[in-house]
C-alpha cells in the first residue's frame, strides 16, 4: 500500500506535541504493514461512506480512505477530529 497526506493532515499533524508525532508515526508504520493489528482499533466511521479511524492513543485519532492501493491520511488529533473526518 502507499501513503498519501492530505494538506489538512500535514497541519493537524504539524500541531502535536512530539511525543504524538512519535505515535503516530508507530501508529502508520503499524497500518502499512499490518492494516489489522489489534492496537491500531481501526473502524469504519459512522455516518462516513468511506472513511475509516484508528487509535494513535488513548485521546487520539487518525482518520483515513482507501482508494485502490493507496491510504489517503485525513485529519489526526483528540476526538474532536471525528467531528470534520
Amino acid at each position: 500500500m502507499q501513503l498519501r497526506r492530505t494538506k489538512r493532515f500535514v497541519k493537524d499533524y504539524a500541531a502535536l506535541p512530539d511525543e504524538l508525532r512519535g505515535r503516530t508515526e508507530k501508529a502508520i508504520s503499524v497500518l502499512l504493514k499490518s492494516p489489522h493489528h489489534p492496537s491500531l482499533r481501526i473502524k469504519k466511521m459512522e455516518g462516513q461512506e468511506d472513511i475509516w479511524e484508528l487509535r494513535v492513543s488513548y485521546s487520539y485519532r487518525l482518520t483515513f480512505q482507501i482508494s485502490g492501493d493507496t491510504y489517503i491520511l485525513r485529519r489526526v488529533g483528540t476526538h474532536d477530529v471525528l467531528k470534520k473526518p
